[in-house]
């Protein structure tokens, strides 16, 4: 049975804008900007049939799914299985000073290349971890949902990781951003980026 999947990253946050990395911290909210992002990602979304909004339960992405399910009028559940990766001890830090404290590591974290996908700070969590933990929540909605379109409000790395898990090249993902992907009796696929 073929699900559409349709995964937004949140609009631009305070943290965005700010120069911070955020993680999973959650006192990043959405900026001016970021709230028309939000409203605009529903409206792209009207004429997708969507069921059900899926959101991370940090407050940007949670912003995100009410605005833009303004147009779409569905159920808004949280699943913590699409949270942001875990950067443990450069949360809330400023790009800046992360560079400077870590450097090499920083720049390698932040690699789109699989070489460094065991790579993390102490207390965080690896690129692998963020992409198992995703498809174990995707294939779940994919064989247990009776839904067919599903949106889901996440995160700049969660959606990079989903294009590898995919065989895609990962971009850099912009906030605003809507991946629609499809899962076909158990095979998955990216349809295009919306």
């Amino acid at each position: 049975m073929k699900k559409d999947f349709y995964i937004f990253r949140h609009g631009q946050s305070s943290y965005n804008l700010a120069g911070r990395t955020q993680g999973q911290t959650n006192d990043s909210v959405l900026t001016e900007l970021g709230k028309k992002q939000a409203e605009d990602i529903g409206h792209r979304l009207q004429n997708c049939g969507i069921e059900v909004i899926y959101t991370s339960p940090l407050t940007r992405a949670q912003e995100t799914a009410a605005l833009a399910d303004k147009s779409l009028n569905v159920p808004v559940v949280v699943d913590r299985r699409f949270i942001e990766v875990n950067v443990g001890e450069i949360e809330g830090l400023h790009y800046t000073e992360i560079q400077k404290k870590f450097g090499e590591k920083y720049q390698q974290w932040r690699s789109l290349d699989r070489q460094y996908e065991n790579l993390c700070f102490k207390g965080g969590e690896t690129k692998k971890q963020v992409r198992e933990r995703v498809f174990d929540g995707l294939n779940d909605l994919a064989e247990h949902t009776d839904y067919q379109s599903i949106a889901v409000s996440s995160h700049g790395i969660m959606l990079t990781q989903v294009l590898i898990a995919l065989g895609n090249e990962a971009v850099d993902v912009k906030n605003g951003a809507v991946l629609h992907i499809c899962c076909n009796n158990g095979q998955w696929r990216v349809v295009e980026w919306m």
